[in-house]
């Protein structure tokens, strides 16, 4: 019973609101529509985005993230894991992983920028090197990020994006 009803309600206002439509006065109603020119897009000068093409001089993160680190004697002694940027979108803090196999059992530590130096192998290749050895960054303090909980009975990381002390 319920469905008629509501059937018929839903098609008189249909119909209603069609008679209100074609009642309204349209102007020149007898003759063709005239179509306007579109318009492109524009924005004030000052809105408009900067963009930058990439030079052979530049490293980009998708290479950096995962390059090995290497020290002085060519010892592998870690990986880029991350990196933390200040609020001028400037390097803050290198994040290595260091010890683990594949990535498991690893922990992150957190090293100042200037300590670590990004060279070109080749063309491809970047290269991270810093002065310290694989035991120096095992015993490091452990860089957790926000909102992480550092582990059980684990000591006290320095507060997020701060560098861990220089080895």
């Amino acid at each position: 019973m319920r469905t008629p009803f509501l059937a018929s309600a839903l098609l008189l206002a249909g119909l209603a609101t069609a008679a209100a439509q074609s009642a309204s006065p349209t102007p020149n109603a007898g003759a063709p529509a005239t179509p306007v020119p579109g318009q492109p897009a524009t924005m004030a000068d000052n809105l408009r985005p900067t963009f930058v093409a990439q030079t052979p001089d530049d490293m980009v993160a998708s290479k950096l993230i995962g390059a090995n680190v290497t020290n002085a004697a060519n010892d592998t002694i870690g990986q880029i894991a991350d990196f933390v940027l200040d609020q001028k979108g400037s390097v803050k803090a290198w994040i290595i992983g260091v010890g683990g196999f594949l990535g498991i059992g690893s922990k992150y530590v957190a090293v100042d920028p200037s300590v670590m130096k990004l060279d070109r192998t080749d063309d491809k290749t970047l290269q991270a090197r810093i002065d310290t050895t694989k035991d120096q960054l095992k015993a490091a303090p452990e860089y957790i990020y926000l909102g992480k909980e550092p582990p059980k009975g684990a000591a006290a990381a320095p507060p997020a994006g701060e560098p861990a002390a220089k080895p």
